[in-house]
């Protein structure tokens, strides 16, 4: 076995942050070696079911209440979502700890909450993946072993490419990136040593891809005939869907297409019905014939205020949402045909005379939202009481509809009419009968694009990549915003300067290498909007 070699991107974290049905573990205050992973057939499979608990681990990084949004992997699906204007408080915003991904305030490098907690959490995942990794020797591992090293090459992939898609810097209006432009991130494998890690500059935007499609190549490879136990752990599809991701990422768009497609075909999911979106029990929050891949959380890894149901759903009782009120963006909503049955996820202002919503609250719950409450994440078997019970759900990490809208984008940059064809045949067989849509330019395409996947993938943290991907902008000051004060209140062409994220100021006073290397700091940066 090889010997795992510790980093300075992610000290003291077992493995083993384990489900409640997971009985073996290491201690949580030390890192496993290789030869712990390694040394039995239990601990191994122990360590690949480990990864799943830690990506929704309450209080991941610091092992106590900190920060409520310390998270893990939920964590970026709330402030992606808040970060491109799809998400705001409509209730008590002062409760929203969230709010700086959308006004771009306290981003300085030494931030807690808003720039290290989302570094570290990521790397902390990389960490655990390299410990599997480095535990598992091809060359004698058996059939199965095969399968748990291609499930950990994935888990590494994915891992990178959120790294790459939110550290990479894109040119805005309001910061220099000029200086870092083409600059990932540190590429921490299970073979890097301690002085190596000290020294461990960005990697180019091209090795950083050619890496993580090496990790993609060794997953395919590896994964080819294994069938995962659930959909916890990334199959073969899943593969195929992370590689159309990274290729959209690299603008190889005619791959990304095809991949995209072979993820469709090799998941045998189903896009979600109408029946299944607005249940109220088990409406995204349990796993179906849609999600290609998906977390979950038990009683034991969560907390009554740092769980994703928790912040999500108005109808819980725990939590910061019930103060909050997650809902939609005004303007985003407006936008929404009546004919698209996916509006029914946000209470409009005609409340019931609009719709007969279905909610396990009463009456007297219901007429008191705030208009634009959301109501797509239900509580789990409708238990909005009881945060262990109605908190353990499951949330998506990737769906097939994620497939269809790549495979729309990838053909409209090569054809445009080939795009707009598969954007209109998905929106009308799946979500609105009468939906239609044109387009003359790519311009008008994006914007389409952009608006139909924060509607689909509202409060999912997807439509983030393609927001800062494609520069779509971002608008909160208009007439009649529902923004939660004057602090929202700004309007940006291209990206918001904090899509370009940060690094931890610790991370450059343990990797010297990244000295003046730093992304610029976007805090307030649009208060020079003008």
């Amino acid at each position: 076995m090889k010997n795992i070699l510790k980093s300075v991107f992610a000290a003291v974290l077992a493995v083993f942050v384990l489900t409640g049905c997971i009985h073996e573990t290491f201690p949580q205050s030390a890192t496993a070696t290789a030869e712990q992973v390694g040394g039995s057939a239990s601990a191994l499979q122990a360590s690949v079911n480990g990864v799943p608990a830690q990506m929704s681990q309450g209080y991941l990084i610091y092992g106590e209440q900190t920060y409520e949004t310390d998270m893990a992997y939920p964590f970026f699906m709330i402030a992606f979502a808040e970060m491109t204007a799809e998400m705001y408080a409509v209730g008590d915003a002062g409760y929203d700890h969230y709010q700086n991904f959308s006004t771009t305030k306290n981003f300085m490098p030494n931030n807690g909450r808003n720039v290290y907690v989302p570094w570290r959490t990521l790397y902390m995942f990389v960490k655990s993946a390299n410990d599997i990794i480095a535990a598992i020797d091809p060359e004698t591992a058996s059939d199965a072993q095969l399968g748990y090293l291609g499930q950990a090459y994935a888990f590494r992939a994915f891992d990178y490419f959120m790294l790459t898609s939110m550290y990479e810097p894109v040119e805005n209006k309001y910061t220099d990136c000029s200086k870092v432009l083409g600059l990932t991130v540190p590429i921490v494998t299970e073979k890097t040593t301690e002085a190596e890690a000290k020294d461990n500059p960005r990697a180019k935007h091209d090795d950083m891809i050619k890496f993580i499609l090496g990790d993609l190549d060794l997953a395919e490879q590896y994964l080819a005939g294994f069938t995962p136990a659930n959909k916890m752990a990334p199959s073969l599809a899943v593969v195929y869907g992370i590689r159309a991701k990274v290729l959209m990422l690299d603008a190889k768009y005619a791959q990304a297409a095809e991949y995209a497609r072979k993820a469709i075909e090799a998941s045998g999911c189903t896009p979600l019905t109408q029946e299944q979106w607005e249940n109220p029990t088990t409406g995204f929050n349990t796993v179906n014939d849609a999600w290609m891949w998906y977390d979950s959380y038990s009683a034991e890894n969560m907390g009554n205020l740092c769980n994703f149901t928790g912040w999500i759903a108005a109808e819980s009782d725990w939590g910061y949402a019930s103060l909050t009120v997650p809902g939609i963006d005004k303007a985003l909503y407006d936008r929404i045909p009546a004919t698209d049955w996916r509006k029914h996820s946000w209470v409009d202002p005609a409340k019931k005379d609009y719709y007969d919503y279905k909610t396990v609250r009463d009456n007297d719950w219901f007429d008191e939202l705030p208009d634009y409450t959301s109501l797509k994440f239900r509580c789990r078997n409708g238990d909005f009481e009881t945060y262990s019970v109605g908190g353990a759900c499951d949330f998506p990490l990737m769906r097939v509809e994620e497939m269809y809208y790549i495979e729309a984008e990838a053909k409209a940059h090569d054809n445009l009419a080939d795009g707009v064809e598969a954007l209109v045949n998905f929106v009308k067989t799946y979500r609105d009968k009468e939906y239609s849509f044109s387009a003359s330019t790519f311009e008008e395409f994006a914007d389409e694009y952009v608006f139909q996947k924060k509607v689909e993938f509202w409060g999912e943290g997807i439509s983030f990549h393609d927001n800062k991907r494609l520069k779509t902008g971002v608008y909160q000051d208009y007439e009649g915003s529902n923004a939660p004060g004057t602090n929202f209140l700004f309007n940006c062409d291209g990206i918001k300067p904090n899509m370009n994220f940060p690094i931890p100021e610790v991370e450059i006073q343990n990797n010297p290498a990244l000295k003046d290397w730093n992304n610029p700091d976007p805090t307030d940066a649009m208060l020079n909007k003008e």
